[in-house]
């Protein structure tokens, strides 16, 4: 037995599933999952001494690699300060001031202590300021585990088998109405329906939790337009897209301007931490000054804003690390679509920038339903045979895969041979 394994055994007996996420499962593998003792650049190393090249990038932050030394020496720093003080600090001021000098539609914002929390504030804050209740939101999109946002929710209860959530009450999710991603008739006709009672429409700008779904053209310059016409607000949760797509996120990329916009690990380097933040008129509405009431004794924490503010500031100054990785992900994602249609797989490779997806599914997927038809049975061998060759994926069919600047090409051509390797086995 492994010590992942004899680590599992213990866990099982304490901790629900054995994990405090349930995205770090490996029920739908058939394993244990694997416990993790350390990580450096594109490497991840689990107690039994095994090394993979790292694909999950916990979840997303870790942009520029694990263990990057200027933010870890920003850590140890900060913390022979002191860990917590419960009080303002200077560098939650020089957090915020750098964000918004510097991403045009962040006039101001409210650190917070994870993504979740960001969207049920960002929520919150729409709803004061348009007087209205209802939330448009899509089906495969997950916006954190509130109450409210547990519909049609994507990936961890796409995976698990569960569709929304035991303990949510009725009346938590009776204004939140569910549209189909990539179709703006949906959406349309939704606002139709509820004329004046619509208080935002919420979207991940690229679906990435029902696997990798970049927009269609058109879709996020078309919620702006419905939006706009209806008076309701936008709000992009930049969970995973925000500073890794651009370094204004998906706005900037795709060049729409959403009224509110959430954050989240990725402004902490990995740590425990979210933002809310957008138009000035709207925010100015959170207390202390506003009607808006919403805190946190951990917001801003010291820690977590010296090493997102590191990380942050790196980015700013070395824009080419966007280029270098909109390159490795042409690379990376697009050889292994080669080597899908070379041996005539009937998967599909989806991708943008740094995020893909891998889709055991003949059908396109641009939405939900599309990336239901994925085979799940089928995706959980090709793991398993990718973790075997030392490839460390998320243990989920509907999770994305995440580069970093420390990927380079021999990570990236291990990783596609290892591919090919399986797809000629069982061609």
């Amino acid at each position: 037995m492994t010590k992942s394994e004899q680590l599992f055994e213990r866990a099982v007996k304490c901790i629900p599933g054995g994990v405090n996420s349930p995205v770090r499962a490996y029920g739908a593998i058939g394993e244990a999952p694997r416990f993790i003792d350390r990580a450096d650049g594109c490497r991840i190393y689990d107690v039994d001494g095994k090394e993979y090249i790292d694909y999950i990038d916990s979840w997303g932050p870790m942009i520029l690699g694990h263990n990057r030394p200027e933010i870890r020496e920003a850590v140890v720093k900060a913390c022979e300060k002191g860990l917590s003080f419960g009080c303002a600090t200077e560098i939650e001021v020089e957090m915020a001031e750098f964000i918004c000098e510097n991403i045009p539609h962040v006039e101001m914002i409210r650190m917070v202590n994870s993504g979740t929390e960001a969207v049920m504030s960002a929520i919150r804050v729409a709803r004061g300021y348009t007087g209205r209740n209802k939330i448009i939101k899509f089906a495969g999109c997950y916006h954190g585990h509130s109450d409210a946002m547990l519909v049609s929710a994507g990936s961890g209860v796409m995976t698990s088998g569960v569709p929304d959530s035991a303990g949510v009450p009725e009346g938590c999710t009776r204004d939140t109405m569910t549209a189909i991603y990539n179709d703006l008739s949906s959406v349309e006709r939704l606002m139709e329906e509820n004329e004046g009672k619509v208080a935002a429409v919420i979207v991940e700008p690229v679906g990435a939790n029902m696997g990798v779904v970049p927009p269609a053209p058109g879709f996020l310059s078309g919620l702006r337009s419905l939006c706009d016409k209806y008076q309701s607000l936008l709000i992009f949760d930049e969970v995973i897209t925000g500073f890794r797509l651009a370094f204004g996120g998906a706005a900037q990329y795709f060049k729409v301007r959403p009224d509110l916009v959430t954050y989240g690990k990725i402004i902490g380097a990995g740590m425990p931490v979210g933002a809310y933040g957008g138009r000035k008129d709207i925010m100015s509405l959170v207390a202390p000054v506003g009607k808006v009431y919403q805190a946190g004794t951990l917001s801003g924490n010291p820690i977590a804003m010296a090493a997102g503010l590191t990380q942050l500031k790196i980015l700013n100054e070395q824009p080419q690390v966007y280029t270098q990785l909109e390159k490795a992900g042409e690379e990376l994602y697009g050889g292994m679509e080669k080597i899908l249609e070379k041996y005539q797989v009937p998967c599909q490779m989806n991708w943008i920038g740094s995020l893909g997806s891998l889709f055991f599914t003949k059908t396109k997927v641009e939405n939900y339903e599309t990336a239901k038809t994925s085979d799940t049975a089928a995706f959980a061998e090709y793991f398993k045979y990718m973790l075997s060759c030392g490839i460390h994926l998320a243990p989920s069919q509907f999770e994305a895969m995440f580069l970093s600047a420390a990927h380079g090409k021999a990570e990236i051509q291990e990783t596609q041979k290892a591919m090919e390797d399986y797809f000629k086995a069982t061609k």
